[in-house]
């Protein structure tokens, strides 16, 4: 009978979970650092429908100085390879390579491009910046068509801060402008100059959904709330914050990008934590070492902001939560993703110990890991999303089952309290390992 009950047990644990590569060992009690985390809140009766987004810990807190990553168990020998940091590796100088080359092509190869990037883009004057744009759609492959394409959405972007910044003093002044243009030219055959008039929609009293007045109003709302978000974005980077003028002008580029956004999809409009996806892809622009794209990383940030979000966009529907296609079918996926890939570690998580995926993957499914790791390490998680030809959707699912993968050691000697703490406030990993086992599990779920 025990033979027996040793035999089921073991089947809960494919073959391949059993190698030392899966397991991140526990760090010694009380000798590891911890990053700063509240305590976890008692199991609610019943799942909440949408949380609000927990506000990480203060950022430096997690980014200086680091904590000693988990120690990793040496992994097997077929499988290997170094992941020491420090300068580039040869691996990193041959990619560098291989990325300059698909970039300088007349046409770029895309599928040759999304296999080398999603091993990571290395860092270099403007390679991830141009890769970046490919990927999701922003630059055609056709090199030739790069500048016209540019310069059409650039100029489009510019016209959408005219059109939609504008205040409605504005705009009744120049619909002031037309009446009066009308009037005159009526007067030259009546004789008399008639009065503008201002129509009762254009009127800052009017409660009218068509006035331009009670939009404003309403809009103001939701701006007051993205100027809340944005100077919480990244506090420790100067690059974002900070009294410099370069902070300030960058968190004004974040706010109009995401103005702009809100006014155009009034069926999302904004949610709390898009500044947070929106930022990485500000920052590559802005960094992009060509002044011409440099100067327009707000136009160019905006249209991929739009690109990758589209493959999202349901997370953020409050009246999809309950649908197939919401943040709650989202969660339940990968519930059953970690479930055929490790049933053990998900009986004990959800039956076990009770801590509903919910509790922890909301934040890292809606800010697509920007929480979780810091700025340099999340631009790396991103090389391999944005890589993926059907859409970052499966690849997040699958970075996510192995971060939970990667520390099953621990969840599975943990109970609720620690587990929680430990899935809200996720370690320092190696983000090269964290990305290999994602990708092991994705050959495992084709197979």
């Amino acid at each position: 009978m025990d033979a027996h009950q040793a035999a089921t047990t073991k089947k809960k644990v494919p073959d391949w979970l059993n190698s030392s590569i899966w397991i991140s060992a526990p760090p010694p009690a009380d000798d590891r650092p911890h990053r700063p985390a509240p305590d976890p809140p008692a199991a609610p009766a019943e799942p909440l429908t949408r949380p609000p987004l927990p506000l990480p810990p203060p950022s430096a807190a997690r980014r200086e100085p680091p904590p000693e990553p988990e120690a990793e168990e040496p992994r097997d020998g077929d499988d290997g390879e170094s992941r020491e940091s420090g300068g580039p590796s040869a691996e990193e100088i041959s990619r560098q390579s291989q990325l300059l080359a698909e970039l300088s092509r007349k046409v770029v190869d895309m599928r040759e491009l999304r296999k080398i990037a999603s091993q990571g883009v290395p860092d270099g004057p403007g390679i991830r910046s141009a890769v970046w744009k490919l990927l999701l759609g922003y630059l055609p492959a056709d090199r030739g068509l790069w500048s016209s394409e540019l310069a059409k959405r650039r100029s489009q972007f510019k016209n959408f801060k005219g059109e939609l910044l504008m205040n409605p003093s504005e705009i009744t002044r120049r619909l002031e402008e037309c009446t009066t243009c009308d009037n005159e030219l009526r007067s030259e055959t009546s004789g008399m100059l008639s009065r503008s008039d201002i129509t009762h929609g254009e009127h800052p009293l009017s409660l009218g959904n068509s006035s331009v007045w009670n939009k404003f109003f309403q809009d103001t709302e939701i701006i007051e709330q993205i100027d809340r978000d944005v100077k919480r974005t990244h506090p420790d980077m100067h690059f974002f914050c900070g009294d410099s003028s370069f902070a300030e002008s960058n968190q004004e580029a974040l706010k109009t990008i995401l103005i702009i956004y809100a006014k155009l999809n009034p069926g999302v409009r904004y949610v709390q934590g898009m500044n947070e996806i929106v930022a990485p892809l500000y920052y590559v622009f802005k960094n992009d070492p060509d002044e011409e794209n440099a100067a327009s990383a707000e136009a160019d940030a905006f249209f991929c902001f739009v690109e990758l979000l589209s493959g999202f966009r349901d997370n953020f529907c409050q009246q999809l939560d309950n649908s197939v296609v919401g943040i709650r079918s989202t969660i339940s996926r990968l519930s059953q993703f970690l479930k055929d890939y490790d049933e053990e570690l998900w009986r004990h998580l959800e039956i076990t110990t009770k801590v509903n995926p919910q509790f922890y993957a909301f934040r890292w499914i809606t800010l697509l890991l920007t929480q979780e790791f810091n700025f340099a390490d999340s631009l790396q998680i991103w090389d391999t999303l944005l890589s993926d030809p059907d859409g970052p959707q499966e690849t997040l699912l699958r970075i996510c089952c192995a971060m939970l993968i990667l520390v099953r050691r621990r969840l599975l000697a943990g109970d609720f309290t620690s587990n929680l703490r430990l899935l809200q406030n996720y370690p320092p990993t190696n983000i090269s390992h964290l990305l290999y086992v994602a990708n092991k599990l994705r050959v495992r779920g084709s197979n």
